[in-house]
Order: C-alpha cells, then sequence, then structure tokens
C-alpha cells in the first residue's frame, strides 16, 4: 500500500478518551499499593464495627456478660487467649474480643460524626470569611485563632463538669476543636479562588454571593477539603480515646478502646493481651487512616509527592558517603 492509498479517516478511528482530575487521582490510587492496602483495612475495620451485634450473636457473648467460672483464673485474674475467648477476657471475665469490637463501633462513629460536623462548619465560615473579606474575614479569623490556642484538656474539664461525660459531649469537643484547622484551609484557598475569571463572570451575570460561593467556589475546594477530613479522622479517634482514658468521654460500662485501656493499666504485667489488643486496634486504625489519607493527597497533588521525592533523593546524595580514592590512580602522592 502506497501512502497515497491511506484513508485520512483511518486515524480517526482511534480516538483519544479525555479524563478528568478525579479520574486521573483515581487511577494514581489505584497504581499506590500502600493506599489499597490501607483503604482495604479501613473497609474491614468498619465492616467488623457494623456486624458487633451479629458477631456477638453468633458467639453467644454479650459485651458486658461475665463469665465468673471460665473468663477467670483461681487467683482472680484475666484468662488469656484462647478457643473460647479469642482475645482473653477483662478484669470482669468479659469477652475481650466483643468488647474490642464494640469499643470500634463507638470510636469509629465518634471520628466520623465528629469530623463531618467540624468538616461542614470550617467549609461555611471558611468560605465566609475568605469571600467577604474585611471586617467579617477578620471576627473570623480572630475567632479560629481562639479555638486553635485554647487549651484542649482544660476544655473538654469545663464542658464535662458542665453537661457530664457522654457520647454527645465528646462529640462536640472533638468538633470544637477540628473545625478552625478546616476553616483556615477553607478560607485562604478562597481568597485565591473569588479572584478568578469564572467567578468574575458569574457575578457579572447576577449570580448571588451564595450560588457564587457554594456553586463556583466550593467545587474546587473539595479536593483540600478531603484529604484534609480523611487526616482528621484518626485524630478524633485518638482524642475520643483519651478522654475515655481519663474519664472524660464514653461512660462505662459501655466499651471504648479508651476506656479498656484505662481498665487495663494495672494488669499489663499479668494480662498482656487486656492492654495489646486495645493498643494495637487503636494503632491499627489510625495508622491506616493515615496512610489512606497520604495517598489521597498525593494522588490529588502528585506534584507534592514528587517534590517529597526529589528533596529526599537530594538527601541521600549528600549524605553519601564519597568513594575513597584507588591505590593506582593519578591523584596519589609521588613517594
Amino acid at each position: 500500500m502506497t501512502l497515497t492509498e491511506i484513508r485520512p479517516d483511518a486515524v480517526a478511528d482511534r480516538t483519544i478518551a479525555g479524563r478528568s482530575p478525579w479520574q486521573l487521582a483515581w487511577a494514581r490510587i489505584r497504581s499506590d499499593r500502600v493506599a489499597l492496602v490501607s483503604g482495604i483495612v479501613v473497609v474491614l475495620l468498619c465492616l467488623l464495627a457494623l456486624a458487633a451485634p451479629l458477631i456477638s450473636a453468633w458467639n453467644g457473648h454479650d459485651p458486658d456478660e461475665q463469665f465468673r467460672d471460665t473468663g477467670i483464673t483461681d487467683e482472680g485474674l484475666p484468662v488469656g487467649p484462647n478457643g473460647e475467648f479469642w482475645f482473653g477476657t477483662d478484669r470482669l471475665g468479659r469477652d475481650l474480643f466483643i468488647r474490642v469490637l464494640y469499643g470500634a463501633r463507638v470510636s469509629l462513629l465518634v471520628g466520623v460524626v465528629a469530623t463531618g460536623v467540624a468538616a461542614l462548619i470550617g467549609v461555611v465560615i471558611g468560605l465566609l470569611a475568605g469571600y467577604y473579606g474585611g471586617v467579617i474575614d477578620t471576627i473570623l479569623s480572630r475567632l479560629m485563632d481562639v479555638v486553635l490556642s485554647f487549651p484542649y484538656l482544660i476544655f473538654a474539664i469545663a464542658v464535662v463538669s458542665i453537661a457530664g461525660p457522654s457520647l454527645t459531649a465528646t462529640i462536640g469537643v472533638i468538633s470544637f476543636y477540628s473545625w478552625a484547622a478546616i476553616a483556615r484551609v477553607v478560607r485562604g484557598q478562597t481568597l485565591s479562588l473569588k479572584e478568578r475569571e469564572y467567578v468574575e463572570a458569574a457575578r457579572s451575570m447576577g449570580a448571588g454571593d451564595a450560588r457564587i460561593m457554594f456553586v463556583d467556589i466550593l467545587p474546587n475546594l473539595l479536593a483540600p477539603v478531603i484529604v484534609l477530613t480523611t487526616l482528621l479522622v484518626p485524630a478524633a479517634i485518638v482524642f475520643e480515646s483519651t478522654l475515655s482514658y481519663l474519664g472524660l468521654g464514653i461512660v462505662p460500662p459501655t466499651p471504648s478502646w479508651g476506656n479498656l485501656l484505662s481498665e487495663a493499666q494495672g494488669f499489663y504485667r499479668v494480662a498482656y493481651w487486656y492492654l495489646g489488643f486495645p493498643a494495637a486496634s487503636l494503632l491499627i486504625t489510625t495508622l491506616a487512616f493515615n496512610l489512606v489519607g497520604d495517598g489521597i493527597r498525593d494522588a490529588i497533588d502528585p506534584r507534592m509527592e514528587r517534590l517529597f521525592s526529589r528533596r529526599r533523593r537530594r538527601t541521600r546524595r549528600r549524605t553519601r558517603p564519597a568513594a575513597a580514592p584507588a591505590s593506582g590512580s593519578s591523584d596519589a602522592a609521588p613517594h
């Protein structure tokens, strides 16, 4: 076949399909094995937490049921892991595996709900501060500074002393301390986006402020908000565990990873499982959420990941020891 016999539309049969930034981000996440494995771990933890009542019914062990005969030794100590109690028992002879699963329900619920409330408040306040500017921006920015500078434990103790320790008070305290970080990021991005051409075009067409903020600006803020929200979930879980450990969060006998750790502090020398399994559950959960958040961040903004990789390569190159000169080289000193 000669060149003149090639049809001009032969190449047109192979079209190039464009992909949106979200499709590119999803493709990068699928190529990140660490993020994928961490995401699978997060999904499994959520499924186990949701299925805790079913597992309890199948196992025949209620989270508050005390097994005085089989769950406590003759010396009055917890029983170690065995065929009946997979994670052993606690000081009252209760099944630690079931209590850890129910504790996961509380910790994940507090982490997700508190972070969701904080994200909603932070996005709204950040949009208002960045879009309107002036006095509104000054007042809302100083409010963010006050929230971020206020001592966390003092505020938690004050709330608990007034309202009493409860699930609602725990979510309120964590949300109060999380929204300011999201609001700062949204405010900074809004200050930059409100000067873009498409915002000016929407304003010239008579669009109202609410439509511009939530239809034109907010979709362009979703990427950093999603990344920050993903990274705030493990922080909220740790906050809840800290409050429960100090007696300011979830009230026993409702199991929480924090109060399980608090109950086990006097038994860690004779019953390692009592402290080990709740601590391992907390560690694995927070680590998995953090790795998922890092993977989403690198997928949405790959330039940042390349920047850190380039810096790491430069650091290794500078710290690499210089090779020793060869014995027969021309640089050797003459005899």
